[in-house]
């Protein structure tokens, strides 16, 4: 009931504020997921119909109407949104298509619901705790792996990009000033990476359940006040309390039945249980999605290099807020045969966000390269067209640096699972005039003593 409360509240939000049109309608190109290329956006005004599919869907699954039909309408149109362009990536847009699909399977229409007042042949009081357990382990994956991703340097060691964000908000009444201090910077570091490690190992103990959810609204009440993270917090608060008793839910439902009716529907205990096959087959679900779940962070072993500097292997980790990314992107097409160049105004077929995003995600470079070298021939523009890109990027405060080597043409670099080895590693820089004045002007804000070493670097290049 409550996520799809929360979920129908969320999409009316997202309609309301007009992102439908600026995210999936005024765009002229989208950048799809490797293997979803073929997932595209409906024509003109169609979008909104899928939003108000959407709503309609978690209003069903909050009244546990035709439950089921709802949650996989829900899981399918909502994922299929998130799939069109990965502009739009956040960890709780993914965590929301993998907590609709595990409704898909989950008995939760059968006590409360409209579902058991059509058909009473629903109706049961206790469900298998397998049931409970996946929704709960699920939650612990999100904690868990989120604070094993602070576990770095400059997260731990050099409170960033804390240090950036926190004083953004000096301005807040009575906290404000506060927030411009770097201990407190540090301490939000620590406590941060503290709780997500410890909060779902407690979470699991019963006599530390109230006061860790304490600390869940706390924390995620914070988050809330400081970073525009949209509805997540508030998904969160609301799923940990999974964790709490039977007895605790039990007395919230009959508190909200009191409301319509007298009727009490639990005089006598009814154990919902599956079918042995339908459970066999629930097991080997459990495992195989668990399976992908705790193997997926990892993939970021497989490739070399700074994993926040390449970004391969990094969304659909559960990495949250852990950078503070930004980079300006110079795209050129150059006619292959004469060498002549021509800057791309990149505003003329991007929006905004997908710009600012782009500049940074290599896999985003490739699909903008393609699109350019297609757009520039259909067009006879250039006859045969190279796309190259000088793309400046910083991370968490460092000096800018060259995130792409200029001599590779991206419209011959395919967007696969495969190293990139075009994107020049953080730790071996090629430097150039451009990248030494990005550097020299961020050097010098930290001290005449740095823009002293970045002047004799300027010189010996």
């Amino acid at each position: 009931m409550a996520f799809g409360i929360l979920m129908l509240a969320s999409t009316i939000r997202f309609m309301a504020k007009g992102w439908v049109y600026d995210m999936y309608i005024r765009p002229k190109l989208f950048f799809p997921y490797y293997g979803f290329e073929w997932i595209k956006p409906l024509e003109g005004n169609a979008m909104y119909i899928v939003f108000a599919l959407i709503a309609l869907s978690a209003l069903c699954i909050a009244l546990g109407y035709f439950f089921r039909i709802a949650a996989i309408t829900f899981f399918l149109l909502f994922t299929y949104v998130e799939l069109i362009d990965k502009t739009n990536y956040l960890n709780h847009y993914y965590f929301i298509s993998i907590a609709s699909f595990l409704l898909i399977f989950l008995p939760a229409h059968r006590y409360f619901s409209l579902d058991v007042l059509r058909n009473k042949n629903l109706f049961a009081t206790h469900t298998p705790n397998y049931f409970i357990l996946t929704i709960k382990f699920q939650v612990f994956v999100v904690y868990f792996f989120a604070g094993l991703a602070k576990v770095n340097a400059d997260w731990l060691l050099h409170a960033q990009p804390l240090k950036i964000w926190l004083p953004a908000h000096s301005e807040m009444p009575i906290i404000g000033q506060l927030l411009t201090k770097e201990w407190v910077a540090y301490f939000f570091s620590w406590f941060g990476c503290i709780y997500d490690l410890a909060i779902p190992f407690l979470l699991f103990i019963p006599r530390f359940v109230k006061p860790a959810y304490f600390f869940v609204i706390v924390f995620h009440l914070a988050t809330s006040l400081l970073f525009n993270i949209g509805m997540f917090p508030f998904i969160m608060i609301t799923l940990t309390t999974i964790f709490f008793t039977e007895k605790f839910h039990i007395q919230i439902i009959e508190k909200i039945r009191s409301i319509f009716s007298k009727n009490n529907l639990h005089e006598t205990t009814l154990l919902f249980t599956p079918k042995h096959q339908v459970f066999k087959l629930f097991i080997v679900f459990f495992v195989i999605h668990f399976t992908i779940q705790i193997l997926m962070p990892f993939r970021y072993a497989l490739y070399d290099g700074n994993l926040y500097w390449t970004e391969q292997g990094y969304r659909f980790s559960w990495r949250v807020m852990l950078m503070e990314k930004a980079g300006t992107a110079f795209f050129y097409v150059r006619e292959k045969s004469t060498g002549k160049e021509i800057e791309v105004s990149n505003c003329d077929y991007l929006t905004p966000m997908q710009e600012k995003m782009m500049a940074t995600q290599p896999d985003m470079l490739i699909n903008y390269a393609h699109f350019l070298k297609q757009e520039f021939k259909l067009k006879g523009i250039v006859k045969e067209p190279e796309v190259v890109v000088e793309s400046y990027v910083t991370l968490n405060g460092k000096a800018s640096r060259l995130l792409v080597d200029k001599t590779t043409d991206l419209s011959l670099e395919e967007d696969n699972l495969k190293p990139k080895k075009w994107i020049i590693p953080n730790d071996k820089q090629i430097e150039t005039p451009c990248t030494h004045i990005f550097s020299c002007v961020l050097f010098y804000q930290n001290g005449f003593s740095k823009s002293i070493y970045c002047a004799w670097n300027c010189i010996c290049s």
